[in-house]
């Protein structure tokens, strides 16, 4: 009787506390494009992590974020007038293979900013029903690789030579506030198609068919392309559309084959220095869009098929650092960690020494992780564990050299940060 006892107990606990799996990091912002996790942030109280087991390597210069497939790191970095695709062994960072292509150090029409950033900014997409991965550097060379087949390169094209797309424009009421960071989107895998924002005069965003390259259709939308790390995927009343901030509008757009390419909300979204950079947070059909400089806002929108309504403003801001929606709060690190109420838009807390140079992720025992600055590492609660103030439990400082413009990555038990230069650093997690 004592041993059933026994046995129910155990088999409750089993149930109450299940494994968490480890989980691929395949596209931006992870693997459901949010940056929430189902691993654990390694917290045990009193230790967070080790320096010492982990391993480094420089990949070259830009801003884009690495992938994690199984076993296998995919990143890419510009060295003397080369992008490479850099295929490593994701737990000791030996080189599997690598494939590089030439390519100017920023994108034919840049303008500005360059002492900040360099390099490639995109964020490669991986498909897994073809093992295929997807780049595009700052110059519009897109590409499609096998990584099946040691990188074996698919197919390419150049979307500066295939869509025209001009310098972007002065926006700004203010003079001299033109930028081009060149093309800094990922591209975006749905079903069939690969979905690229290029800012055609034709439309702003294109379909290809993953496997040719070849044009399936254009957005009716012909805004400039923004300067965001690319479409996300909503459903809007149970329709397939994508979500681009454009350097005008934030803009919604159908992918079902019955209107494909058609706009279903458009709204005024102009930013200084044609700066609409962090990636549009979405939760069901619910958007979160935000941006600094002249707007210094962050908003909520309810999307329907036939508008974009707003439930509430805030004249808070990120400038680069994409917002988490989790749990019904809103978090995002820019000049400070910030958590808003997601219902309302309340501020719920602020705090910590964190700079413009910022990502986070939410983990699965509800904690950040924030890369930012010149290279420190931080690790706070969530409102859920703290929802009256800002509760930092551990940092790391100065684990690189420069500006920690590319996204912290946490994959396999495996913490994956990055900086400006090209420093990719692998920190092992505790189970």
């Amino acid at each position: 009787m004592i041993c059933r006892y026994l046995v129910v107990i155990l088999l409750c606990w089993l149930v109450a506390s299940p494994a968490l799996p480890a989980s691929d990091w395949n596209h931006w912002r992870g693997p459901q494009r949010n940056d929430i996790v189902t691993e654990t942030s390694g917290w045990n109280g009193s230790r967070w992590l080790a320096r010492e087991g982990g391993w480094q390597r420089g990949v070259g210069e830009g801003c884009t974020s690495p992938l994690v497939i199984g076993s296998r790191l995919y990143t890419l970095g510009w060295k003397e007038n080369r992008d490479t695709l850099w295929c490593l062994d994701a737990t000791n960072g030996d080189v599997l293979w690598q494939q590089s292509y030439p390519n100017p150090r920023y994108g034919r029409h840049a303008e500005g900013d360059q002492s900040i950033y360099s390099g490639i900014s995109s964020t490669p997409e991986y498909d897994p029903q073809t093992g295929w991965l997807y780049t595009l550097s700052t110059d519009g060379a897109l590409y499609c690789w096998d990584t099946k087949q040691q990188g074996r390169r698919v197919w390419s094209l150049n979307l500066y030579d295939r869509y025209r797309a001009p310098r972007r424009p002065e926006v700004a009421k203010r003079r001299k506030t033109r930028r081009d960071y060149g093309y800094t989107s990922s591209p975006l895998v749905i079903d069939d198609l690969l979905v690229v924002e290029v800012g055609a005069p034709t439309g702003n965003t294109v379909a290809l068919d993953k496997r040719s390259g070849r044009q399936r259709w254009a957005s009716r939308n012909t805004d400039e392309a923004g300067h965001t790390a690319g479409p996300v995927p909503i459903t809007v009343e149970g329709v397939q559309c994508v979500v681009v901030l454009t350097l005008r509008n934030l803009v919604v757009i159908r992918t079902d084959k019955d209107r494909e390419g058609q706009t279903v909300a458009t709204v005024p979204w102009t930013t200084d220095f044609a700066n609409n950079i962090p990636t549009p947070a979405v939760s069901g059909s619910s958007v979160i869009v935000t941006s600094a400089y002249n707007q210094m806002a962050i908003s909520r929108l309810d999307i329907s098929l036939s508008s974009a309504e707003p439930v509430w403003k805030q004249p808070l801001a990120s400038g680069v650092c994409s917002p988490i929606i989790h749990r019904g709060y809103v978090y995002w690190a820019w000049q400070g960690v910030y958590c808003l109420d997601f219902a309302t838009g309340k501020p719920q807390w602020q705090g910590g020494t964190v700079g413009r140079q910022a990502s986070c992720i939410v983990t699965a025992d509800d904690r950040l992780i924030i890369w930012g600055n010149q290279g420190d590492l931080l690790l706070a609660e969530t409102a859920r564990r703290s929802p009256d103030r800002f509760r930092e439990l551990a940092r790391l400082d100065g684990l690189a050299r420069a500006d920690a413009w590319p996204h912290v990555v946490l994959a396999h038990r495996r913490l994956y940060v990055k900086d400006r230069y090209g420093m990719l650093i692998c920190l092992p997690v505790p189970d």
